[in-house]
């Protein structure tokens, strides 16, 4: 059993939080194949499955649900891993990482899932790379790995031709494109609110809009440490890894660059709509208090006049005089029309 670890790179720590996974029955799916030979075998415990590996072919185990500690801490003595791993793969708030064992090497990533209703939520992945192995642990159904099945049992690609490293490489690439497609649709979900927003700056829009940046935020926290991990790993002095593969780990890590750099621009696009709100309100009391100035101003005039005529003075001719009260109402509605007329020449109203 290995006990010294050589190199460990932590990133930020993307917490899951998942109370469902306790409640999901794992499951263990094994494959062995090379290019001539395919086995595909549903396991319920890993006591034999020393039996089933060969040394000639890949062997693939991936096993969805990780709540069984047992079945980690066996897989742990049967494959001489180091039980740390074990506590690694069951805490499903574990950091991203990659650490490096003379036998073995270790990952820790985040995948993603959308649900019904638009919930977006963030499974751990792990992943353990040996010399003709590969292990997966994934936190919660659906398998994010259905397609890399198909392709290897119907022999499509290069995956039945290549290593165990190259395999690890399409489970990465797989995982990665996961996020294209979820930021695809956001692409979408943004625009709708930003034609929204225009339309109606609501305090409705404003709660979606920082709904949708708390689902950003959280793919940000994703994916932002994985550059480091797949930056590691293309760098990494292993024989594990060929030398040709460094070529598509590159290809992976342009593809988060890219989808860190999507992030950004969308993280800039909601602050933006922000601003926009916050002007829209702005404006719109503006508009408000324009109106509330523009009506104060035009009674001015004619409060001042019935205030003079309130007066209880004795010696006020008007009072007595027959057309007095027709003649001020008229001077009213003059001055009031004349203060209209001015305030639409002026573009006030």
């Amino acid at each position: 059993m290995i006990d010294q670890k050589n190199s460990n790179i932590n990133a930020k720590n993307t917490s899951n939080g998942n109370s469902s996974t306790n409640s999901q029955e794992t499951t263990i799916r094994f494959l062995s194949y090379n290019e001539n030979n395919f086995e595909e075998k549903e396991l319920k415990t890993l006591d034999k499955l020393t039996d089933l590996f060969k040394s000639t072919q890949i062997n693939w185990v991936d096993i969805v649900g990780t709540h069984d500690l047992d079945l980690l801490n066996n897989a742990s003595k049967i494959f001489s891993i180091h039980p740390l791993i074990a506590e690694d793969i069951i805490t499903t708030n574990q950091r991203l990482k990659i650490e490096y064992f003379p036998d073995y090497i270790f990952i820790v990533l985040k995948a993603i899932n959308y649900l019904k209703d638009e919930v977006l939520e963030l499974e751990q992945v792990s992943i353990i790379l040996g010399k003709n192995f590969v292990f997966t642990f994934q936190e919660l159904k659906p398998n994010q790995f259905n397609q890399i099945y198909e392709r290897i049992k119907s022999s499509k690609g290069r995956v039945r031709k290549l290593g165990a490293d190259y395999l690890v490489y399409v489970l990465l690439d797989v995982l990665v494109d996961n996020f294209f497609i979820i930021l695809e649709d956001y692409g979408d979900r943004l625009d709708t609110l930003q034609e929204t927003l225009i339309q109606d700056p609501s305090p409705e829009t404003l709660h979606a809009i920082y709904e949708f940046k708390k689902e950003i935020i959280k793919i940000r926290k994703a994916t932002w440490p994985l550059r480091e991990v797949i930056s590691q790993l293309g760098k990494m002095d292993s024989d594990l890894i060929n030398d040709s593969m460094r070529i598509y780990i590159r290809d992976v890590y342009d593809h988060v660059i890219q989808i860190i750099d999507t992030i950004e621009t969308f993280r800039d696009m909601i602050s933006g709509m922000i601003d926009i709100f916050m002007s829209s309100v702005s404006n719109k009391m503006n508009e408000i208090m324009k109106v509330l100035t523009i009506i104060a101003t035009i009674f001015i005039p004619l409060t001042f006049i019935a205030g003079v005529y309130g007066m209880n003075f004795q010696n006020m001719p008007e009072l007595a005089w027959k057309w007095g009260y027709l003649t001020i109402i008229c001077v009213m509605v003059v001055i009031f029309v004349g203060m209209i007329i001015f305030f639409r020449r002026k573009k006030w109203i």
